[in-house]
């Protein structure tokens, strides 16, 4: 398999793992369009390559991911061709990772949010540094919840928690993500990508059928989800970019301050 044509994805496979790192260190890896592409294809060719039995994905430098990028977000408020664009790669960012057939284990090094997040908690594995930052982050922007919180949070934390962190967008460290059970396991930071690796390493060399059909169908719980709360969800996101609170939101972040929303002026 030629991994060439991805530019903010690196690859590197060794013994049956491939290691995928998000790598745009300069922007904490935010997923900028190209990036957000790439998200929802690269899993298509990992189910298509022989010399993968699993898959690590991480960030580089400092961050997982730390979610839309601004120019991305900017360009996509009130245009209808980027909105409709976005949604579907939104899509398929999920549908493809559940699809895929070879478990994927996270190794989420620092910050995570948005489509990042959605790759770090959809993984069948979650393994955290107990220093990671996460956060969903749509209702701070002033859209609502898409990517993949409504299908899996309410699963994975419970709908309590899931209502909580997605409504207030407070952030957890991996400790707190692990003990509400957002994540599977949350380790010191200098532990995190061995533990990951030998878990990814130990899969590689299991019952590959066993694995395989096993994730596969645990994923039918996900998957009878995605047709109706996650896709409701998207499509709810999409709306909210023709809105006016998503140039406040927007702002708000940038200028590293709290929101002052129209829709919350009575």
């Amino acid at each position: 398999m030629n991994y060439s044509q991805y530019k903010h994805l690196d690859i590197h496979i060794n013994a049956g793992v491939a290691i995928i790192t998000m790598n745009r260190p300069e922007s904490l890896n935010a997923t900028n369009s190209r990036l957000h592409y790439e998200l929802s294809k690269i899993w298509l060719d990992i189910g298509e390559d022989h010399d993968v039995n699993v898959v690590v994905v991480t960030g580089s430098g400092n961050a997982f991911s730390a979610g839309g990028d601004f120019e991305m977000i900017e360009k996509a408020i009130g245009n209808p061709e980027m909105i409709s664009k976005n949604t579907k790669e939104a899509g398929d960012i999920v549908y493809n990772l559940l699809n895929l057939d070879k478990p994927v284990i996270s190794a989420i090094n620092g910050v995570a949010v948005g489509a990042g997040l959605a790759v770090a908690l959809l993984a069948d594995i979650s393994i955290a540094s107990e220093r990671a930052r996460i956060t969903d982050g749509h209702t701070r922007l002033g859209v609502a919840a898409g990517d993949h919180a409504t299908l899996i949070w309410p699963l994975l934390c419970g709908m309590a928690k899931a209502k909580y962190y997605l409504l207030t967008c407070d952030f957890l460290d991996g400790t707190e993500a692990e003990r509400i059970g957002l994540v599977s396991k949350a380790v010191p930071h200098e532990e995190l990508m061995p533990t990951a690796l030998e878990i990814a390493h130990k899969l590689a060399k299991g019952s590959q059928p066993a694995i395989r059909f096993t994730k596969h169908a645990l994923n039918q719980w996900l998957r009878q989800a995605g047709h109706t709360s996650f896709d409701y969800s998207l499509l709810a996101e999409a709306i909210g970019f023709f809105g006016p609170d998503i140039k406040e939101g927007l702002a708000a972040v940038k200028e590293k301050r709290d929101p002052d929303f129209p829709s919350a002026k009575i």
